[in-house]
């Protein structure tokens, strides 16, 4: 009796299923590194491709305002002949100055005007209920499918008929309306805060100006940046308004782009010109210094705009 006891012990041990292939619970699952190892290199090299091709435009253009007249256009990255005079001779040539000092003024009143106009827009669509409030934000919306063109003739003739044409009112006053993209852009960060705070606030009195100054425009300091940035880029590249407004003036009243333009037209051999594109080089390139420094300073905002903007619709 006791042998077969023993026989079926055996027996139902030898059933018992065998545990599982695989590391002990709570350890960490050991991967192949060979792929994490080689991923990180290949990765890096790519960007670093990559810049390049975006900087090469940069690299030619830093390169040819050091040449001189025949060797602007031989396509090296170093220039065979220094000529670092180029910088100082530009500004006999032309007025680089009143050119950079036009765009300056003209962009940061355009970015600052439908920084605020917009936001005080966004504000009202993103904190008031009132009846009909989302076929007026779908009506603005559908203001960014009219084509520019459409509106172009009529806006010169407005401000032909107000006598401001050749001022710098024209290319940023329309700014003082807001703009749809803008408009849409900050709503959507406004519509991330908590309600709360505005309840709050209108519970120890505060006015609706107080809430948007003191509340509102602190916390979408990100997203003002973003608007900011992108309108100031838009004017200060906007060439097609100073050709229309500002291209019968003298040259020192140009923008930087309408400037380029001019100088482009002025040293072109089939005009009469000599060829010295080696002061456009210097001058486009000084034109872009302004926007660099403007990115480099802004970028943690910008950066911080683009990841919250959007996260509530």
């Amino acid at each position: 009796m006791a042998t077969i006891e023993k026989h079926d012990a055996v027996r139902r041990s030898s059933e018992v299923p065998a545990a599982p292939e695989g590391p002990p619970a709570g350890r960490p699952v050991r991967r192949d590194k060979n792929g994490g190892r080689w991923r990180r290199p290949v990765v890096t090299v790519l960007l670093v491709l990559v810049s390049c091709l975006f900087l090469y435009p940069f690299a030619w253009l830093l390169a040819a305002s050091f040449k001189p007249k025949g060797q602007v256009f031989d396509n090296r990255l170093w220039p065979e002949t220094f000529q670092p005079h180029n910088y100082v001779e530009v500004f006999q040539q032309l007025p680089v100055g009143n050119w950079l000092f036009n765009s300056l003024g003209i962009a940061l009143l355009a970015a600052v005007s439908v920084a605020v106009s917009s936001s005080i827009v966004a504000f009202g669509f993103a904190y008031f209920r009132f009846p009909g409030r989302n076929f007026l934000f779908v009506l603005v919306l559908a203001t960014m499918m009219l084509p520019g063109a459409v509106t172009l003739v009529p806006n010169y003739l407005i401000w032909q008929h107000l006598g401001l044409v050749g001022t710098w009112v024209p290319l940023f006053a329309m700014n003082l309306f807001g703009s749809a993209f803008y408009i849409f852009l900050q709503r959507q960060f406004y519509m991330g805060l908590p309600r709360e705070l505005f309840e709050a606030a209108r519970v120890d009195g505060a006015s609706y100006w107080r809430m948007f100054w003191k509340i509102v425009m602190p916390l979408s300091i990100p997203s003002f940046v973003i608007v900011f940035v992108f309108e100031f880029q838009a004017s200060w590249n906007n060439l097609q308004a100073a050709l229309i407004y500002l291209n019968a003036g003298s040259p020192e009243k140009f923008t930087a782009p309408l400037g380029i333009a001019y100088a482009m037209t002025k040293y072109a051999p089939g005009n009469g010109g000599q060829g010295d594109y080696q002061y456009v080089m210097v001058a486009a390139l000084l034109v872009t210094i302004p926007m660099l420094i403007i990115f480099a300073f802004a970028q943690r905002h910008f950066v911080e705009g683009i990841a919250t903007t959007g996260r509530k619709g």
